[in-house]
C-alpha cells in the first residue's frame, strides 16, 4: 500500500507504507541522506528512523537549520549525562533536566562531590570516547509503571518526580545509547557518532526546577556545533564577550555600580551619568526636530489607574505596591497610562493630531533575583517612551516616520538591525477585528518601506501588535531595543476623544514607541559594543591633560579652564608619575584624546596631541583643539 508525503516546497511524493524519514531523505538526494538528522511529521518533531504509515506533511531537519542544531545540542547533553554516569557511577549521578538553551545546552545533576571547572576536561574526554563509539540512539515507549520501576531501581528521585508530574495522557519515552538511557521526549540524532565538536564551559549552582525551596543541584553548561571551525569561532566570541562584559568595564571605568541595599537597581557614578545624559540629550534634540514634546509623569499612581489600563490584570506579578492613606498605589511598570491622562487633560481637535509626547520615564518591574544581570536585566530602568495620538488615517504615515527616526538614531551608533512583527497573544485585550486592522497596518508600512521582517506569532503586547527592532552589536549578538506598538485598546479604556471635522467626538489611536528601550540596558549594550571606548561625543572624558612634570601643572590647569569654558570634558593628571605611565593609564581609561604639556608646549601655547587608536597627531593650539573636538562631537564621530 502506498502513501503520499508532502514536502515543504509543496511537492508530493509517493512511497510504500512503512518507509522511514531516512529513506525519504535518501530518495531526494544523497546529500540530504547524509545531512538529515530528524524530521517533522504533521508539525511534530520526530526521529529520523520514524516509520511513515499514512499520508503526511514532512519536513526534514539538517544541521544547517535551527531545528537540526537544537536536536544536535540536545543529543550532546545526553552525551554529557552518559559520560558523567560512566565516570562517577550510574547510581551516584542523579539526572535532572538537560535542555537546549541559546547557543548551547546544560544538564542539572545531583552528585555528592562538587564538580569544578578542572573536572570538565576529564568529562569532555569521556564524551569524545562515547562519540567515537558511534552508539545508536534509539527510542522506546514505556508505561508510567515501567518508567517508575526503571528510575526507582536507579534511586533517582529527580526523574521520578518528573514522571509523577507528567499529564495522565502523556506518552512516556526513554532514549537508549549503549548502556545509558534517559527519560526524554526527543527527538535525537541517529547515533553518538554524529556529534563532532563540543565544549563544556562552566559549572554553576541551580535550584531544582528553578524553585529556591528545592535542593541546590550542579548545572554544567556546554555548547556544540556540527563543525570544529564553528565551535572555535564561537569560543573566540565568548572570549571577546568576557573582555567586553559591561559589568567588568562598568566597574573599571567607574560608570555604574550595584549594591545589596537595592538589588537590581543601578547606581550611576559621575562618569556613567555623563554617558547617560549625552544619550538623553541626543534623543531630546532629534525628537524635538521630529515634533515631540516632553512630559514627566508620577512614579507612583493609584492602583485603580492600572486596573483601568489592564496592566494590573496582565502584569500584577511584576508590579510593586504601597499603601497610601489606606489606598493601594503602584510604582509604574510602564509610562502609557500616565500619558493617557496627559492627553485627556484638555480637549483636542483633529487639527491637533498627531500629538507626540515623550518621556524619559523611570519604571519599576519585579524580576526574580536569579534573573538579574547587570544593566541588561534590572528592577528599575528608564524608558525613552513616546506615545503618538493619531487619527486612523494617520497611522501608517506616522509609523513610517517612526521607523525612519529609529533608523536615523541607530545609524549614529553603527548598529545594523533586524525587524520582527509580533501578532496578538493569547491574553489579548479587545476585539479580534481591531487586532486584524492593527496588524495589517503595521505589515503595510513594513512592506511599503521594503523592510525585511519575520512574523513572531503571538508575541504582541496584550493591548496591541508591535514591530520590534533587534540591534546587532560588534559581536553580532542580537538585542531587542526599539519597539512600535499600535494600540486601539488604551484609548477605549480611558475614553480618549478628539473633535473631528464633523464636530463629533472620535476615538484616537495610540502608537507606543521606544528607541533605546531601556536607557540602562542600552548603556550596557553600548559599553560592550565599544569595549568601553565610547565615541568622542559619548565619552565621559574627552581628553586627559598630561603635564610631563610638576613644573607644568599650572599651565595644564590654565588650559583645562579654557577647554571647560568651551564645553569640553577634560581632566588633568597631576600625579608625580612618569609620562609613559600617565599615557598608559589614560589608555586604560579609554580616553579619546591625550594632550601632553612640556616646556615647548608652555612656550608656544600648544599641546602635543595623541588620539586613541591613532597615536601622535603633532602639536595644536588651544583654538584648533576646541574647533577639532567640537566638530567631531557635533558630527557624532
Amino acid at each position: 500500500m502506498s502513501i503520499q508525503v508532502k514536502l515543504p516546497d509543496g511537492a508530493v511524493r509517493e512511497y510504500e507504507q512503512g518507509v522511514t524519514i531516512a529513506d525519504v531523505a535518501g530518495s531526494i538526494s544523497s546529500g540530504l541522506k547524509k545531512n538529515a538528522v530528524a524530521g517533522k511529521v504533521n508539525g511534530k518533531a520526530v526521529d529520523l528512523n520514524t516509520v511513515l504509515d499514512q499520508n503526511v506533511d514532512l519536513e526534514i531537519f539538517t544541521l544547517d537549520g535551527a531545528d537540526g542544531l537544537e536536536i544536535y545540542r540536545h543529543s550532546t547533553a545526553h552525551l554529557l549525562a552518559q559520560a558523567l554516569k560512566r565516570i562517577y557511577g550510574e547510581k551516584n549521578v542523579k539526572l535532572g533536566i538537560g535542555p537546549v538553551i541559546d547557543s548551547g545546552f546544560y544538564y542539572d545533576i545531583d552528585i555528592e562531590n562538587p564538580l569544578s571547572v578542572d573536572d570538565l576536561a576529564k568529562i569532555e574526554k569521556e564524551m569524545t570516547k562515547i562519540a567515537q563509539e558511534n552508539l545508536p540512539i534509539t527510542r522506546r515507549v514505556v508505561s508510567r509503571e515501567e518508567a517508575t520501576r526503571i528510575f526507582g531501581e536507579l534511586e533517582d528521585p529527580l526523574k521520578l518526580e518528573l514522571i509523577r508530574d507528567l499529564p495522565e495522557e502523556a506518552e512516556i519515552t526513554i532514549y537508549d545509547q549503549g548502556e545509558f538511557f534517559d527519560l526524554c521526549r526527543g527527538p535525537h540524532l541517529p547515533s553518538t557518532g554524529r556529534i563532532k565538536a563540543f565544549k563544556l564551559l562552566s559549572v554553576a549552582g541551580a535550584y531544582w526546577r528553578g524553585d529556591s525551596n528545592n535542593k541546590m543541584l550542579q548545572r554544567i553548561y556546554g555548547t556544540a556545533f556540527p563543525k570544529k571551525a564553528q565551535l572555535d569561532e564561537h569560543l573566540h566570541l565568548l572570549e571577546e564577550a568576557k573582555k567586553r562584559d559591561h559589568r567588568k568595564l562598568g566597574k573599571e571605568l567607574e560608570l555604574f555600580m550595584f549594591s545589596e541595599e537595592a538589588p537590581g537597581m543601578p547606581f550611576y557614578l559621575p562618569k556613567g551619568m555623563v554617558v547617560r545624559t549625552a544619550l538623553e540629550d541626543y534623543s531630546r534634540d532629534i525628537q524635538r526636530l521630529h515634533g515631540y514634546e516632553e512630559v514627566r509623569t508620577p512614579l507612583m499612581m493609584n492602583n485603580r489607574l492600572w486596573e483601568q489600563s489592564g496592566h494590573y490584570e496582565h502584569y500584577k506579578e511584576n508590579m510593586y505596591f504601597s499603601e497610601v492613606d489606606e489606598t493601594t498605589f503602584a510604582l509604574k511598570p510602564m509610562n502609557c497610562p500616565g500619558h493617557m491622562l496627559v492627553f485627556k487633560n484638555e480637549l483636542h481637535s483633529y487639527r491637533d493630531l498627531p500629538i507626540r509626547i515623550a518621556e524619559f520615564g523611570q519604571v519599576h518591574r519585579h524580576e526574580l533575583s536569579g534573573a538579574l544581570n547587570g544593566m541588561m536585566r534590572v528592577r528599575t530602568f528608564c524608558q525613552d517612551d513616546a506615545h503618538i495620538f493619531v487619527t486612523p488615517g494617520q497611522i501608517e504615515q506616522e509609523i513610517s516616520d517612526v521607523i525612519k527616526l529609529i533608523n536615523e538614531m541607530y545609524s549614529v551608533f553603527g548598529f545594523d538591525f533586524t525587524v520582527e512583527l509580533s501578532t496578538r497573544p493569547d491574553d489579548f485585550m479587545g476585539e479580534p477585528a481591531l487586532w486584524d486592522q492593527a496588524e495589517q497596518a503595521l505589515q503595510n508600512v513594513l512592506d511599503h518601506l521594503g523592510i525585511n521582517y519575520r512574523i513572531n506569532a503571538g508575541d504582541g503586547a496584550f493591548y496591541g501588535p508591535k514591530i520590534d527592532f533587534h540591534i546587532l552589536d560588534a559581536l553580532k549578538r542580537s538585542w531587542q531595543c526599539g519597539t512600535i506598538q499600535l494600540d486601539f485598546q488604551m484609548p477605549e479604556k480611558f475614553d480618549l476623544t478628539y473633535v473631528g471635522e464633523d464636530n463629533q467626538k472620535h476615538r484616537p489611536v495610540v502608537i507606543h514607541r521606544a528607541i533605546y528601550g531601556s536607557i540602562d540596558r542600552f548603556m550596557g549594550i553600548l559599553t560592550e559594543h565599544f569595549t568601553g571606548a565610547f565615541p568622542l561625543w559619548l565619552a565621559p572624558v574627552h581628553a586627559k591633560l598630561l603635564p610631563v612634570s610638576e613644573n607644568y601643572i599650572e599651565t595644564a590647569n590654565e588650559i583645562q579652564d579654557a577647554l571647560l569654558k568651551a564645553g569640553l570634558r577634560v581632566e588633568v593628571d597631576t600625579r608625580n608619575e612618569k609620562l609613559g605611565y600617565k599615557i598608559r593609564e589614560a589608555q586604560l581609561e579609554k580616553v579619546p584624546y591625550m594632550f601632553v604639556i612640556g616646556e615647548n608646549e608652555k612656550t608656544t601655547g600648544t599641546v602635543a596631541v595623541r588620539k586613541r587608536g591613532e597615536g601622535d597627531l603633532g602639536s595644536l593650539s588651544i583654538a584648533d583643539i576646541v574647533e577639532k573636538i567640537s566638530t567631531e562631537i557635533r558630527e557624532k564621530q
